[in-house]
């Protein structure tokens, strides 16, 4: 798997990752609808396992949803310790073939494996031997997607899940990407796609036929990554140095809210929460990001960016309350969460400006796996 830069990527995706752990340990749950997450009435899917899909349940689906499609699901607390020694003996596994390794959360990694220790000249020999590994040593499974950059392997990495391998050559990427729906792009959220759907763009061969200049006038400066994935281009390496983007924390209600002094008292305790969490990570931002959440489970988000860095109550409650002005929430329209982070944008971070990731609490920092 070589380009012209002599690159040679691998994404590994562990497969419903805290589902299979469960199944695995708890062999009385191997073959059943299982659930990862808290089973109470504001509770929510962290991972589902794939005999649970078959009835539609979801990552980030409220536990009560997931229980009315699927009324014999098992609905399992889960251990936060176990799930991170098992990511990292699967890390430990990366490691004997390289030391560049990306992790994406704790579920999933890049490795560039274009010079590995054992000196294999096929990366696809590389991603199965350690598919099998992971099968072998851990008793799971995970997905793999090979390619000559972070785009393609990651999408890679979903064409067979689960347990699956693909790999895109640089002779087929082209065609590949022209078949892909818009919605399968990495960085391509939900209001993304229909902002895309509204211009006529459905398909990876859609978004090729779009200038550079009309797709910068849309999505600014992702318009250039748009443009440059369509065409099998993302030259961004593998980064082995984690830099966190964003700090944040959010709270679910135990009722609806729609009182105005209630929701700016829920406010204020998130932005307390908030500054706490920025002065235990030393982190720095300029832009402030409110989520909310209302009854129905549509949610918002209403950033804005300053030119002094948000670390106080003092910086951040002032500028939280005049995003909580652009928000519309009443009786008929009660709020069910409030989140609040603070970033500092990068291009990595604007790839995923349509998502949030639940980190905050127990189990929710990897609602995707």
């Amino acid at each position: 798997m070589e380009n012209p830069a002599g690159r040679k990527i691998i994404h590994v995706d562990m497969d419903a990752f805290f589902a299979s752990v469960e199944q695995r340990d708890h062999p009385e749950l191997r073959g059943l609808p299982v659930a990862v997450g808290h089973d109470g009435p504001r509770g929510v899917v962290s991972t589902a396992s794939y005999e649970a899909r078959r009835f539609g349940v979801r990552s980030a689906m409220p536990m009560s949803k997931a229980k009315r499609l699927c009324p014999q699901l098992i609905v399992v607390n889960g251990s936060h310790a176990r799930y991170k020694a098992v990511s990292e003996a699967v890390h430990a596994i990366f490691t004997d073939y390289t030391d560049i390794i990306e992790p994406l959360s704790i579920d999933e990694a890049f490795l560039d494996v274009t010079e590995n220790k054992r000196g294999m000249p096929l990366a696809v020999d590389i991603a199965r031997e350690i598919r099998q590994r992971i099968r072998s040593e851990l008793h799971l499974t995970a997905s793999a997607g090979v390619s000559y950059n972070k785009f393609l392997a990651k999408i890679a990495s979903e064409v067979r899940k689960p347990d699956g391998l693909t790999v895109i050559h640089p002779d087929r990427a082209l065609d590949f990407i022209s078949g892909l729906k818009i919605e399968d792009f990495w960085g391509v959220g939900p209001r993304t796609a229909e902002r895309m759907h509204y211009i006529g763009i459905f398909t990876g061969a859609d978004l090729r036929r779009c200038s550079l200049r009309h797709l910068t006038e849309v999505f600014g400066k992702m318009g250039r990554t748009y443009y440059d994935f369509a065409r099998g281009i993302d030259l961004r390496p593998v980064e082995t140095e984690y830099v966190r983007k964003s700090v944040g924390c959010e709270q679910t209600f135990a009722e609806d809210i729609s009182v105005r002094s209630a929701v700016l008292i829920e406010l204020y305790h998130t932005v307390l929460e908030l500054v706490r969490r920025i002065e235990k990570g030393h982190f720095e931002g300029r832009t402030l990001t409110l989520k909310v959440k209302y009854s129905d489970f549509t949610q918002i988000t209403r950033s804005i960016t300053q030119s002094r860095i948000l670390t106080s109550k003092d910086d951040i409650l002032p500028v939280a309350k005049r995003l909580l002005r652009e928000v519309d929430y009443s009786v008929a329209r009660p709020i069910r969460l409030i989140g609040l982070s603070v970033s500092n944008p990068s291009l990595e971070a604007d790839m995923h400006r349509d998502e949030w990731v639940e980190g905050y609490l127990e189990f929710e920092e990897w609602d995707s796996v």
